[in-house]
This record gives structure tokens, C-alpha cells and sequence, in this order.
């Protein structure tokens, strides 16, 4: 998985409409293996995006959880953790 695409579901406050579409963006560059689209591309690649985006929209905002929301700024003091041990200070 694309290490930038983050998990958006249970935090407080809510993942907001940028952040699903900035992963939803992610994951069509991945898949098509392009930055950006050539312009012969380029309808294909927004109808993609925006498809995607609809899809995780749906998703993240429709699921359910008994759980307690995560905390974002928790959840990033352990982000720079895990990165300091993998790449050092």
C-alpha cells in the first residue's frame, strides 16, 4: 500500500472532505502508475478520481465502530516515533 494514503476512519474530529480526497488521489496515482495524467488522459483520470473519492467517501463517513475515535495528534506522535527508529534522528 502507498505508505501516504492514511487511515481516516475514527478520529476526532472526522476526516475531513481534503483529506479523502487527497488519499482517494493516492491511490489512482498508484494504480496508474502516473503523477499526473497526459492530457489524452486526463477525463479518464478525473472521472477515476472522482469515482474513488465517492467510493471513500461513502466508506470512511458509513462505517460503524463501538470503539473510541483516535486521537490525530496521538496517532502523529506515534507516526514520527515509528520514524525515528526506522530512520533515525
Amino acid at each position: 500500500m502507498c505508505r501516504s494514503i492514511k487511515v481516516l476512519f475514527n478520529f476526532e474530529p472526522p476526516a475531513t472532505e481534503d483529506e479523502v480526497r487527497a488519499a482517494s488521489l493516492q491511490f489512482v496515482r498508484k494504480l496508474s502508475g502516473f503523477n499526473a495524467p497526459s492530457k489524452a488522459n486526463q477525463e479518464v483520470w478525473d472521472r477515476a478520481l472522482e469515482d474513488i473519492t465517492e467510493a471513500a467517501r461513502t466508506l470512511v463517513y458509513g462505517l460503524v465502530t463501538n470503539s473510541e475515535p483516535r486521537n490525530r495528534e496521538i496517532e502523529a506522535a506515534r507516526a514520527r516515533a515509528r520514524a525515528a527508529e526506522r530512520y533515525g534522528r
